[in-house]
């Protein structure tokens, strides 16, 4: 049974994120090229398709030798070994090394065989068409053997994985050019308001630019999302066309403006007129009260108020962690740090979740949360490092 509530009724905001998470289902399954995986999830464990490296490698410039024939070795008694020849990584690992004989390998160059370590050249001296060795050395050293960081076979990551840039190589090392990943989520971010303007046309007297969904969009696309951003005026019936057309066309909508109850809020009218299943609308937290939440053709809808402060506040601490929990990510929550406050901040509300904008500053060992006074609703968002809740 779904749970619902009244703008007038606003609930606790863990209740809210728990409700908001528990509505959102992760989207299908679709095949990218590995180049396009990056921060996506995996739907499926990945095992590793070859051996990497496929053969013993050397792990620095020097000469493969036998390991037998620099028996007491030592700089003012140095043991000479006759040149065979040289290993280069991607050459083919024809060569042998045979008793009192060395072969230059370069790193990466495939250990020839008879030898059974590298010694670096930095710690002998060729003459002519033979090396002098200083010291002995110990049967492995310096070879990377052959599947040492992959065996074919070998699950190299797990469904429900966020790919990184690291898991990006380690696949492609495991021999894969494309992955399976949760399909990343198309949102619709729409701004309402006669005064509102969206960038790049010509400003009138009262009114201003659409930054909002600029600062929203540019979240979405920190997470891969893709998006489609509109303004539109405070007419009913074009809220509730794009409203309509924008829950046909993306997984996910998120509205700005318009999220409360009065005569002009017409947001919140226009999803009850399209008939979505209000989970909730009004939350205990400052800044941020008047986010709504519901589903709309079973695709979630987020209605976050206007202001520049509970706008951002409203994204991140709700739509936010719904959006990737659409995407399949298993943790949706933002970073979290312990911080040591530079001033006491004291709470105005018994009961409500009261979020602070801040820097972070580093001393030493810890992080120091330094609050941002400043009566700048936009620059607050702007250089902000961190939330205290």
């Amino acid at each position: 049974m779904t749970r619902t509530t009244g703008a007038g009724a606003a609930m606790g905001m863990t209740a809210a994120l728990d409700l908001t998470l528990g509505h959102v289902q992760q989207l299908g399954t679709v095949q990218v090229p590995l180049s396009e995986g990056l921060n996506r999830v995996l739907t499926a464990d990945i095992r590793a398709r070859v051996d990497s490296p496929s053969l013993d490698a050397s792990l620095m410039d020097g000469y493969a030798v036998r390991a037998a024939d620099l028996s007491g070795a030592k700089k003012k008694r140095p043991v000479a070994l006759k040149l065979a020849g040289t290993a280069a990584a991607g050459s083919r690992p024809d060569r042998v090394v045979e008793s009192q004989h060395t072969i230059r390998v370069l790193t990466g160059g495939p250990i020839p065989m008879g030898a059974d370590a590298v010694v670096p050249e930095e710690l002998t001296t060729q003459q002519d068409r033979h090396v002098e060795f200083y010291q002995s050395v110990e049967c492995g050293a310096n070879i990377l053997p052959k599947g040492s960081d992959l065996t074919e076979s070998q699950v190299v990551a797990r469904a429900g994985c966020l790919i990184t840039p690291g898991l990006l190589g380690i696949l492609a090392a495991a021999g894969h050019s494309h992955v399976q990943v949760v399909q990343p989520p198309e949102v619709a971010l729409i701004a309402t308001g006669d005064e509102v303007t969206i960038s790049g046309k010509p400003l009138l007297e009262g009114h201003l630019y659409a930054s909002n969904i600029t600062t929203l969009d540019g979240w979405c696309r920190r997470y891969g999302f893709q998006t489609r951003c509109c303004v539109v005026g405070d007419e009913p019936e074009d809220i509730y066309r794009t409203l309509s057309s924008s829950i046909d066309q993306t997984d996910a909508v998120v509205t700005s403006g318009g999220a409360w109850t009065g005569d002009r809020d017409l947001v919140a009218h226009g999803l009850r007129g399209l008939g979505w299943t209000q989970v909730f609308h009004g939350i205990r937290m400052v800044p941020g009260k008047g986010v709504g939440f519901g589903l709309l053709d079973r695709k979630p809808v987020f209605m976050l108020p206007g202001g520049p402060s509970a706008n951002v506040m409203g994204f991140l601490q709700i739509a936010l962690p719904g959006l990737l929990r659409l995407a399949g990510y298993r943790h949706t929550g933002l970073p979290e740090l312990t911080v040591q406050l530079a001033a006491e901040l004291n709470g105005r509300h018994m009961d409500w979740t009261q979020f602070v904008f801040g820097t972070l500053e580093r001393q030493s060992s810890r992080h120091v949360f330094h609050p941002l006074l400043t009566r700048s609703r936009l620059k607050a968002v702007a250089i902000a490092e961190a939330i205290v809740a």
